[in-house]
């Protein structure tokens, strides 16, 4: 039995790239859905992705994360193809994708850019991506290849489980780290990544997604791994507190005196903001336990992608 794919393509202001981003899917998945949701654009972006032959919807709240919410709430399908409509990514990579994930028996492979020509990869992207990679996989305990690459195969499980919280292009972090966190079985595939056809403009700000983006991944640690987070900063607190201790303990033996009151008022301070918040990290590591469990139920509550026979 083949499975029902369907392409979800956010768009916003991609005249110069759509139509031949959905051409191209719908030659590379003939039996696929297309589905390109618009968010807000001012071109010709829904019309051209009409004439190409996709299904074109809308959602008005602006955002990428907004879009693919939406998107895995009304599609219904048993495996999903994310991809930007951009132009940048290989759509005959699609099928190897798609193999991947059903007979690996995965919930997500992503696909790994690899530059294919001058141009395709920016500098500052690529330092970005790779610094921000590195320090989700040294907080979550496996290494990845790509945390930001919009180009992805989704089961039907994972898709229906997946609470995409994010507003923005921080969404590709949340996909990731949703996957490490339940301990979800994914992979990876190597994909030409190309430069953005003329006349189109990227809307990732480098420096400004780039922040929000580090900002969201500290959120996640701080929700998916509070013991780990406030252990950090009962540490922080803590060891000015036993230096300037020490010292003011060291006086008091030697003289029986105290007599730097706002020293010792300070390491009091620092040391009582490091209880609490090694208690803090206590009790929210419990909490976080709890709604991983309840995660992991709604993950399993979905059946899985059907393998074709």
């Amino acid at each position: 039995m083949t499975p029902g794919v369907a392409v979800l393509i956010p768009c916003f202001n991609e005249a110069a790239a759509i139509g031949a981003v959905v051409r191209a899917f719908r030659a590379a998945l003939p039996g696929a859905q297309v589905y390109v949701f618009d968010n807000n654009s001012t071109d010709d972006s829904r019309r051209l992705a009409a004439e190409a032959g996709a299904i074109v919807r809308a959602e008005a709240r602006q955002g990428k994360g907004n879009v693919v919410r939406r998107m895995f709430a009304d599609v219904d399908a048993d495996v999903y193809l994310l991809v930007d409509g951009d132009g940048t990514y290989d759509a005959p990579s699609a099928p190897r994708l798609i193999e991947t994930l059903l007979e690996g028996g995965c919930d997500m492979v992503t696909g790994v850019r690899k530059a294919a020509g001058t141009g395709s990869y920016r500098p500052g992207h690529v330092f970005g991506n790779r610094l921000l990679t590195a320090i989700v996989g040294r907080v979550f305990g496996r290494r990845i290849g790509d945390l930001l690459s919009g180009y992805r195969a989704l089961s039907r499980r994972f898709v229906k489980s997946f609470p995409a919280l994010s507003s923005g292009f921080e969404i590709e972090t949340e996909l990731s780290v949703h996957a490490l966190e339940l301990g979800i079985p994914f992979a990876e595939v190597e994909t030409p990544y190309y430069a953005r056809p003329g006349g189109s403009e990227s809307k990732l700000g480098t420096w400004r997604d780039g922040w929000r983006i580090l900002l969201t991944i500290l959120k996640l640690v701080k929700g998916e791994r509070p013991l780990a987070f406030f252990s950090a900063i009962a540490a922080a607190a803590a060891a000015p507190a036993l230096l300037i201790g020490a010292q003011l303990w060291i006086t008091f033996v030697e003289t029986g005196l105290v007599p730097r009151f706002p020293s010792a008022i300070l390491a009091t301070g620092l040391m009582l903001t490091a209880f609490l918040s090694l208690v803090c990290g206590l009790v929210l590591d419990t909490v976080t336990r709890g709604r991983q469990e309840m995660k992991r139920l709604a993950y399993l509550g979905q059946a899985a992608s059907r393998v074709p026979r």
